[in-house]
Parts: structure tokens; sequence; C-alpha cells
């Protein structure tokens, strides 16, 4: 049987691990929550997300004779637009994932390159990338607007992709993807610090597509036209030549089609005070 002086110090050294457990615990907790600090947080959409976009007018579009510059691409025009909030990443996979466990909606067809939490999300439909965008009180951008932040709102270099004259630097084309989607933010960002508009997924616009919709584009706040072939997608993405990356290129997609390389971001206008 132990006396008390030994039963003491048992319950002495006892308090002394628990509280030496305690402390490195503490510090353990701290060391996490720095590091976690300089972590992007691609699985929520909260302040970190936005960028702001400053109003103001850049020419849109290009004209015959410019290197990669398609008909439809055509006249380049002057276009002025408000200030609105941008996301600095394409939605990614976790966010998705998020929105669904929420709503009741099921995940789309899962890619080749599988579900990577920090991955665009792609397969998804206009109609998909629209309800995604209502339900966190967002929209989907203008392809003014998209066009806008791009080429780096009122901070532009006027470069040919977004953030750089080479493409290398700023996306993730055919050449040098290696025929896969890449976790978003990797590459150099634009002039406003937003991530992959040149590359990696096609992203969404609202607006409808129409081949020569320029030549009549209203200049302020433009919306697209009425009706269209499909829903315009920018930006180029990791299955495609890296000359599609550049800033005024566009396609068209039907509103319901669903690519392995298209996906969103969102936009969300400034509330007026």
């Amino acid at each position: 049987m132990k006396t008390l002086q030994q039963i003491n110090q048992t319950m002495r050294h006892l308090g002394a691990k628990t509280r030496l457990k305690s402390a490195v615990n503490m510090r353990f907790a701290v060391l996490i929550s720095v590091l976690t600090a300089f972590i992007p947080l691609y699985g929520q959409i909260n302040d970190d997300y936005w960028v702001l976009v400053e109003g103001g007018s850049f020419t849109m579009g290009c004209n015959d004779g410019e290197k990669e510059c398609y008909p439809d691409e055509q006249p380049a025009h002057k276009v002025n637009l408000n200030t609105f909030y941008i996301g600095k990443y394409e939605i990614t996979v976790k966010q998705y994932r998020t929105y669904c466990t929420k709503t009741g909606k099921q995940m789309p067809n899962m890619p080749s390159s599988g579900w990577q939490d920090d991955y665009p999300i792609v397969n998804i439909t206009w109609e998909d990338a629209d309800a995604f965008a209502k339900y966190y009180g967002c929209r989907l951008p203008s392809e003014a607007e998209w066009e806008y932040a791009a080429k780096g709102g009122k901070k532009s270099a006027g470069y040919i992709y977004s953030g750089s004259n080479d493409w290398d630097e700023v996306g993730w084309s055919f050449e040098n993807s290696a025929k896969t989607l890449h976790p978003v933010g990797q590459k150099k960002p634009n002039e406003l610090g937003i991530y992959d508009m040149s590359g990696n997924a096609w992203e969404w616009c609202n607006d409808s597509y129409e081949v020569f919709y320029y030549a009549s584009s209203p200049k302020d706040n433009p919306k697209g036209p009425q009706k269209g072939l499909g829903k315009v997608n920018r930006g180029g993405c990791f299955s495609f030549d890296y000359s599609l990356m550049n800033v005024h290129h566009r396609r068209c997609s039907d509103a319901s089609s669903k690519g392995t390389g298209t996906g969103f971001r969102l936009v969300k206008d400034v509330k007026k005070k």
C-alpha cells in the first residue's frame, strides 16, 4: 500500500504531465493557426474570396488584323462599367460540394482528374452555375465585366493574357497542363490579384452569345443580347491551345451543356450607401 507521501508525489507528477500536455497542445494550436493564415481559403466564399474591381472605361474586343482576332470579337469598342466585386479564384470542387450538401443537389460527373478539393469545379452547365451564384446572393459576370477584370481594370498593363504576355506564366493550357486540371491560384495573378482568368477552366458568363453583338453593343454596362445561340464562355482551359487564353477570345456553349473543362467564378454588386 502506498504511503500518503507517495500518493502526493504521484499526483504532483500527473499534474505536471497534464500541464505539459496542455502547453504542448496550446503551442500546436497556435502553430496551426499561424500556418493556416497563409493558406488561401479555397473552401470558403468570404471576404478573402473577393477582389474589388473599380469601375471605369476600357476597350473591349479587337480589330481585324490584330493577332488571334476572330470576327465575333470585332469591332473593338469602348465600354463603361460600374464598380463590382469578382472572385479571386474559380469556384472550387470543395465550394461546390459544400453547396450540394446544403441544397441536396448532386455533384456533376467526375472528370478524369477526380475530385480534388482545390481544383476548379467542372462539368457544370450554365444553369448549374447560375443557381449556385443565386444561392449565395451573387451572379455570374457579364461578358464585359469578365474581360475588364481579366485585363486588369484600371491597373491594366495591356497584356495579351490575363496578367502577362507570357501565357505559361499565368495559365494552364494544352501545352503545359499534362492534359489535366490544376489547383486554383498556382500561376501568377493579374494586375488586380485575380488568378486563372487565362486557362485552367473555361468560365461561364451571364450573357447570351451572338456573333455580331459587338457592332451594336451599348456603351454602358452591356448585358449581352436578349437572345443568342447559347451562353458565353471565356478564358480558355487546360485542354485547349494557349492562344485561346487571350483576354478578348469568346466562345459559345449551350446553356445546358457540360464541359470537362468548363467552370465559373462569381461576381457581386457593390452595395450602394
